[in-house]
């Protein structure tokens, strides 16, 4: 039977041999979304990282590095001490506060471009990171500053001197060389602070809770506050930390007080708001920050400072101790201070070693221990020769060394007046 040649017309059942097979659109049409989406956040990424990378660059070019500090320095180096065999990985900063009445400092008055130290203090990070301590140096303590190079160039010579003469004469390397000369204590980096840097970091954490004992109204000051509880902004917080002549006795042991209390409680708002976890906090913060200090080269980077504040972030506030060292009235001027001895070789020997100091309450009558005998009266000291003027014939510096070898041992710590970062000062009213 021959076969059926016919062509016949295609019918409603057979497909066309062009169209799609059933159901194909659908998962073409995901793999075009998920191109989109895949492509749009790697966009943001992208984008992200170029915005994190500009601004990591904006706040690392605020800082400004201290370079001149560093080569005067770096010139000195066999003259400046080495770090104890007990002290390696501790760390030791010098946060110096400055006067300068220059450029945006001008409104406070006195003589544009000349600067001392308002504020020391000597900050002392142990090894381990599970302590520091903070030691405020009295600007009004006489001490044996070395030759410094002045800024015209010229050398001083080595004298006896109220401690902040030391940063007008010869800057903050003069600073440095006399807080290492009195203390045997290596300074690791330093940061320097004035007036308009001070206010602006305040500001930049939303202000800081301060308790006032007594109404305060002091006209050079810039301050008029009542009794209590209250939070602090930037020309507040400034004229409180530096008021005296109308507050308490008027002495500067008072004020380094203040100024004690104030870093506890800023460290305080810092720890219990999560700043440095938080970017909306973090970075008018950090803006604030690297905008408003002048640091050593070794600290002058975005990196270094938040590697300090990682470090600081990580000890708890019972183990942030702030005192004083131990001073009493100048045996030839009573507007003056001197270090009283031994304590304050044994203090600094303690930090020398990477030793905690353990701290009492301000006014509190001191235990019987290492560090708390009964220091010799003015009289007991050998009179020196008056006709050449004061303070000659008596060497801080030999009277430090003399005392550090009665320094207590690692087991039983000195103690001194001071107070923890996590004293509110309200409550101990």
């Amino acid at each position: 039977m021959a076969e059926d040649d016919t062509e016949h017309p295609p019918t409603d059942e057979t497909p066309p041999t062009d169209a799609p097979p059933s159901g194909s659109g659908r998962p073409r049409r995901r793999r075009r979304w998920l191109l989109i989406t895949a492509g749009a956040v790697a966009f943001l990424l992208v984008a992200t990282g170029a915005l994190l990378w500009i601004a990591y660059r904006a706040l690392d070019r605020n800082i400004r590095t201290d370079s001149e500090t560093d080569r005067l320095l770096a010139r000195l180096e066999a003259e400046r001490p080495s770090r104890t065999a007990g002290a390696r990985g501790a760390e030791n900063l010098l946060l110096i506060g400055s006067d300068d009445r220059s450029g945006a400092n001008g409104s406070y008055g006195g003589e544009a471009g000349t600067a001392r130290s308002d504020t020391t203090i000597l900050l002392h990070l142990a090894a381990d990171r599970k302590h520091a301590t903070a030691v405020s140096v009295p600007r009004d303590v006489m001490v044996s500053v070395p030759a410094c190079e002045r800024p015209d160039g010229t050398l001083s010579k080595p004298a006896l001197m109220q401690f902040n003469w030391a940063f007008e004469t010869g800057g903050p390397a003069c600073s440095i060389r006399a807080v290492e000369q009195l203390s045997g204590i290596r300074v690791d980096h330093y940061v320097i602070l004035d007036f308009s840097g001070f206010k602006t970091m305040v500001d930049a954490v939303g202000g800081v809770e301060v308790c006032v004992p007594q109404p305060i109204h002091d006209k050079d000051a810039r301050l008029d506050l009542p009794v209590g509880r209250q939070t602090l902004h930037g020309e507040q917080a400034l004229g409180y930390v530096r008021v005296r002549e109308t507050l308490g006795n008027g002495s500067d042991t008072q004020r380094m007080g203040r100024q004690q209390q104030f870093l506890a409680s800023l460290i305080r708002k810092v720890q219990s708001q999560d700043v440095l976890l938080n970017p909306a906090k973090l970075w008018p913060v950090l803006n604030a920050a690297t905008s408003s200090v002048r640091a050593d080269g070794g600290l002058s980077s975005l990196g270094a400072l938040y590697d300090l504040t990682q470090d600081l972030r990580g000890i708890p506030s019972t183990d942030v101790v702030f005192l004083t060292a131990p001073r009493r009235p100048y045996r030839y001027d009573s507007d003056r201070d001197e270090f009283v001895q031994p304590q304050t070789g044994q203090l600094f020997a303690a930090l020398r070693d990477d030793r905690p100091v353990a701290v009492r309450p301000p006014g509190s009558v001191p235990s019987p221990g290492p560090g708390l005998g009964p220091s010799r009266s003015p009289g007991a000291s050998p009179k020196p020769d008056r006709s050449q003027g004061p303070g000659v014939g008596v060497d801080p510096a030999a009277e430090m060394a003399a005392s550090a070898s009665a320094s207590p041992s690692a087991t039983d710590p000195p103690t001194f007046e001071g107070r923890t970062a996590d004293v509110d000062a309200c409550a101990a009213h």
